[in-house]
C-alpha cells in the first residue's frame, strides 16, 4: 500500500496486497495545532532552507528587496517576476522574519522544514506491475489496443465510444506536473510534447533533454499518469482517454519525492509560457497537507501557488487536480492531520479545511476530482466534500469493494510504467487524469473554448450521480462516509461523472 507520507496523491487505503497510487504529498513536522508553524531553529543550529518572497507581480525584482535579500543571509535562485514569486535559499533561521518586515514584501516563507537536500523517505507504494507473458498473452477485439479489455475505466466514462468520433487533437497538450514522464515509453513516445517538457525541481526550468524522467530508483507516477491520458492508439499496450492529444512532462518532485512549493510554481509558469491546454495536478504541496492561512509560512505557500495556478489559468490552461485519497470529508468543521510535515517530525494537528487549504486541489479555479471504482461508486480511500468535489471519475479500489465486469481482471488502473512497462495503481492520482483526458477532447472539439469555457462544459456534460446513500463500501454495518447535496451536485461526485463522449458530440 502506498506510504501515507509519499508524495503523490495521499495514499489509498485499500486491503493489504492491493497496489495504491502514492500520495503525492509530505507533510513537514508539524505541530499540536492548524495555528502554530514548525519551531524555528535557532541561529546556532540554523541549516539552508529554501523560500518563497512574494511581491507586487509585473515587475522586476526592486533594487530594494534583492538588497534586503542579501542582508538577510538570502541568496535568489530565480524570480517569476509575472506573478512576482522569487526563489530563495537562506541559512538564516530568522530569514523569513526579517524579509517579511521589508517594503514592498507581500509574503514570505520556507517551502520545507528540513535542510537542502530534503530527507528521505523511500517508503513508496509500488504499481502491480504487468508480467512480460501477460501483456504478450493479451487478446482484444479488432480495433483495441491488446490490453484495452482490462480498462474498464475506458466505458465507464464513455471514452470507447468517444474514439469512435475522434482520438483528440494533436494540438492539444496536457502537462502532467508530477514525478517525471518516461517519454521514451512506446505508448507514450508517439504523443510526446518536448518543447512543453522540463524539470522543475530546483524551482528552475532545466530543458536538458530527458531531464522530465523519472531515475531508476524514482516513483512511476507521473509516466502511469501519462499514459492514462494520452497513451495513443497503436496497436501497442493501452488506450489513452485522449490517445490524439499530445502530453508533456513537467518534473517537480526530487529524488525523495517531495513536491516543494518553488518546484510547483516553476511547473505552473512553465505550463502557462508553453501553451498547455490542461495541466494535471495528482499531488499535493509538501511538506504541509493542509496550509494554514494564520500561520506566516504557510501562508506564502498558499499565496504562491495560487499566483501560479492563476497564471496558468489566464494563460489558457485548466488545472486539474486529485482530490486525495484519506477519506477526509473537506466540507467539514475540522480534520486531524497526522501527518504535517512530512520532511521532518509530523505530529496530529486539527485543522480546518475552509482555512486550511490543501494545495493544488482547493485553490480557486482549479477542478477538483474524487475517485470511483468499478462499480461506480466512490472509491473506499477518496476524500469527498459538497462544495469541494467538482466531479468524479474512475481512480479504482479494492477488487473486494468493487469488482469489474469481465475480461477485466482489476479494480485499480491500468498506466504506463517507466522502461516500457504496464500496471496497476488505484488512487484520485488515477482519477484526475482521466478528468484532464475528457478535458483534453473538450478542447479538441472546442479548440478556441476559454478555460472558463472547458471548464463549464466539463462539469454540464457530466453524467449526474446521487449520492450513495447508504455508504457500506466494507458492508461491516457502519457508515464510512456522508454524502450531502442532491444528485446535480454533491459531495461525493460532484456534478457527475466525467464524460468523453459528450466530450466530443457536444
Amino acid at each position: 500500500m502506498t506510504a501515507p507520507y509519499a508524495r503523490y496523491r495521499r495514499a489509498v487505503a485499500i486491503p493489504a496486497g492491493m497496489a495504491v497510487a502514492t500520495a503525492l504529498a509530505f507533510l513537514p513536522n508539524t505541530v499540536a495545532s492548524a495555528t502554530e508553524g514548525a519551531p524555528a531553529p535557532t541561529a546556532a543550529e540554523a541549516t539552508p532552507l529554501s523560500y518563497v518572497v512574494n511581491v507586487k507581480p509585473g515587475h522586476g525584482t526592486s533594487a530594494h528587496v534583492k538588497k534586503a535579500v542579501a542582508k538577510a543571509g538570502g541568496t535568489i535562485v530565480t524570480s517569476y517576476d509575472q506573478i512576482g514569486v522569487i526563489v530563495v535559499h537562506s541559512s538564516n533561521a530568522d530569514f523569513a522574519k526579517a524579509i517579511r518586515k521589508v517594503r514592498g514584501v507581500q509574503s514570505a516563507g520556507a517551502t520545507r522544514t528540513a535542510p537542502l537536500p530534503s530527507a528521505s523517505t523511500g517508503d513508496l507504494g509500488a504499481p502491480r506491475v504487468l508480467s512480460a507473458a501477460e501483456v504478450a498473452a493479451a487478446d482484444a477485439p479488432a480495433g483495441q489496443d491488446p490490453l484495452q479489455p482490462q480498462q474498464w475505466d475506458l466505458p465507464a466514462i464513455k471514452a470507447d465510444k468517444a474514439h469512435e468520433k475522434t482520438l483528440g487533437s494533436k494540438k492539444v497538450t496536457v502537462a502532467v506536473i508530477d514525478t517525471g514522464v518516461d517519454d521514451t515509453h512506446p505508448d507514450i513516445a508517439p504523443n510526446f510534447d518536448r518543447e512543453a517538457s522540463a524539470n522543475c525541481v530546483s524551482g528552475k526550468p532545466d530543458t536538458a533533454d530527458g531531464a522530465w524522467r523519472p531515475g531508476a530508483a524514482e516513483s512511476p507516477h507521473g509516466t502511469h499518469v501519462a499514459g492514462e491520458i494520452a497513451a495513443a492508439k497503436n496497436g501497442v499496450g493501452m488506450t489513452g482517454v485522449a490517445p490524439g492529444v499530445k502530453v508533456s512532462g513537467i518534473k517537480v518532485s526530487n529524488p525523495d519525492g517531495f513536491f516543494y512549493t518553488e518546484a510547483v510554481v516553476c511547473g505552473f509558469v512553465w505550463a502557462a509560457e508553453h501553451g498547455v491546454d490542461v495541466t494535471n495536478n495528482s499531488y499535493y504541496t509538501d511538506p504541509w497537507y493542509f496550509n494554514c492561512k494564520n500561520d506566516p509560512d504557510q501562508r506564502a505557500l498558499v499565496d504562491a501557488v495560487t499566483r501560479a495556478s492563476r497564471y496558468a489559468e489566464k494563460k489558457g490552461a485548466v488545472n486539474v487536480a486529485a482530490g486525495g485519497n484519506e477519506n477526509y470529508d473537506l466540507a467539514s468543521d475540522e480534520i486531524t492531520d497526522p501527518s504535517s510535515p512530512n520532511d521532518s517530525t509530523p505530529g496530529d494537528r486539527v485543522v480546518d479545511p475552509s482555512k486550511c487549504l490543501d494545495i493544488p486541489t482547493q485553490l480557486p479555479g482549479v477542478v477538483t476530482v474524487a475517485s470511483t471504482g468499478a462499480k461506480g461508486i466512490k472509491s473506499s480511500f477518496s476524500n469527498y466534500g459538497l462544495g469541494t468535489i467538482d466531479i468524479a471519475a474512475p481512480g479504482g479500489d479494492s477488487t473486494a469493494y468493487q469488482k469489474p465486469e469481465a475480461p477485466a481482471t482489476s479494480g485499480l488502473i491500468l498506466g504506463t510504467l517507466p522502461g516500457g512497462k504496464w500496471g496497476y495503481m488505484a488512487g484520485t492520482s488515477m482519477a484526475s487524469p482521466h478528468v484532464a483526458g475528457v478535458a483534453a477532447l473538450i478542447k479538441s472539439t472546442h479548440p478556441h473554448a476559454s478555460p472558463a469555457l472547458v471548464k463549464a462544459l466539463l462539469y454540464a456534460e457530466a453524467d449526474a450521480k446521487a449520492c450513495t446513500d447508504p455508504y457500506d463500501i466494507d458492508a461491516d454495518g457502519k457508515i464510512d462516509a456522508v454524502c450531502e447535496g442532491s444528485k446535480n451536485r454533491n459531495g461525493f461526485y460532484g456534478w457527475g461523472v466525467a464524460d468523453a463522449l459528450d466530450a466530443v458530440t457536444k
